[in-house]
């Protein structure tokens, strides 16, 4: 029989990807959507033709039972949150009703229709925040360092409440950054992705970032939502480290995108203090064993690999955006 999986989030960056694997293995995709005028489906316009997009909100555990009583899903893979850090300064508490209390909704929902229903909570390894030792494991000790970090500590641990007094085979992946071409804007990588193709196009001559040298373990969102499925597909549940298990800095990544194009970074970036974090995280490497022995997964794709694959793919978009303006420029 066919089976059915719920993706809250599915108009991110990991839920485009993770609806292009659940399709291609089969199954019947339901992708819960917001109601808002401010709602974009780039991400998933190439597939939105073999989806089922249905109303929810995190916010509101009515809307999730009549989702699950609706769809009846097999899978729920709770992707959606306020997911950039540097405004859960700024909106620390919309970051709590949504990423934390979110998934306690779910989770009561889920209990409420259906216990058999397999659930994969997003973790994240922000959770860490100041780490307490390197690399970090499912048994680090968390030390969140933002309220989105903090948020997320509650949505994990909800899980391991939900899963232990009520039976619900819920499972974490604790990600490590996981970027892309189709990564938001506001997020460090593809700020310098689109920045460099900005620069190479002669748009603009410098970009501003904060922190150089906080260094991150970047893979690539590709590769991970293949982890997610595979914690699924286990017979028992549990709490999983995804990451590649290599570090480098914001100036390594920098450094990578800017010689894609031809350029020096150094002529072009800009260290701007406003850009940097009230509190900061320097270091997150993770130790992703467990994934690799239990759930047989493995990144595939390196960092070099990962930055080549933004910058070119951004080059290739502000090229046809400055086509675009030219032509429109001679017609009128």
């Amino acid at each position: 029989m066919t089976r059915t999986a719920l993706i809250t989030g599915i108009t991110g960056q990991d839920g485009s990807y993770l609806a292009e694997l659940l399709l291609e293995r089969g199954y019947r995709v339901v992708g819960m959507v917001r109601r808002s005028s401010t709602v974009t489906f780039e991400r998933i316009a190439h597939i939105q033709d073999d989806l089922v997009l249905a109303p929810g909100d995190l916010l509101d555990e009515v809307s999730l039972i009549e989702l699950l009583k609706t769809h009846r899903p097999d899978e729920v893979y709770n992707l959606a949150a306020q997911s950039f850090v540097q405004t859960s300064f700024s909106q620390p508490v919309l970051t709590g009703e949504t990423t934390a209390l979110g998934v306690t909704r779910l989770l009561d929902a889920i209990r409420i229709v259906d216990p058999d229903i397999r659930l994969y909570q997003a973790s994240s390894s922000e959770m860490f925040g100041k780490v307490v030792e390197v690399p970090q494991r499912e048994t680090t000790p968390f030390y969140p360092r933002s309220p989105y970090g903090v948020a997320k500590v509650y949505g994990h641990w909800i899980c391991v409440n939900y899963r232990e007094s009520y039976d619900l085979h819920a499972s974490s992946g604790i990600l490590f950054n996981h970027e892309s071409p189709r990564r938001g804007l506001e997020f460090v990588t593809r700020k310098i992705s689109n920045g460099v193709a900005r620069i190479a196009a002669g748009l603009t001559d410098e970009l501003r970032l904060g922190n150089l040298d906080a260094q991150r373990d970047w893979g690539f969102a590709g590769d991970y939502v293949e982890a997610m499925w595979l914690m699924l597909q286990q017979d028992t549940p549990g709490d999983f480290v995804v990451s590649t298990g290599e570090t480098h800095s914001v100036r390594e990544f920098c450094e990578l995108a800017f010689a894609r194009a031809g350029l020096n970074w150094e002529d072009h970036v800009v260290v701007d203090e406003r850009f940097f974090r009230p509190a900061e995280v320097d270091l997150l490497v993770g130790d992703a064993t467990l994934a690799h022995t239990e759930l047989g997964w493995k990144p595939t794709t390196s960092f070099t690999e990962l930055v080549h694959l933004m910058v070119d793919a951004d080059l290739e978009q502000v090229e046809r955006q400055v086509g675009c303006n030219d032509a429109g420029r001679r017609s009128s």
